[in-house]
């Protein structure tokens, strides 16, 4: 029987991208039908975790985007009244 992928359940991912490839790794385990039920039980915990690190990572950066993007546009409409 295929073990779950090597990953400390609960531990916090290094980046968006080592959760992003800790969630891939235990999808394609799961996908295989190899795991023992206590296996895929503890990988789907530990995906949903890691789902749930990612959407708010990805947040985070959406709302840093916004605030940057606000800021921009209200930095060029200031020079624009100053330019003409």
């Amino acid at each position: 029987m295929a073990k779950t992928p090597k990953a400390s359940v609960s531990s916090q991912p290094e980046s968006f991208e080592a959760a992003s490839m800790e969630l891939e790794n235990i999808v394609t385990a799961m996908e295989a039908g190899q795991m023992s039920l206590e296996a895929s039980l503890t990988a789907y915990k530990r995906g949903v975790e890691l789902l749930q690190y990612c959407q708010k990572q990805l947040q985070d950066a959406q709302q840093q985007v916004r605030i940057l993007e606000a800021d921009l546009l209200k930095n060029y409409t200031l020079s624009e009244i100053h330019d003409r």
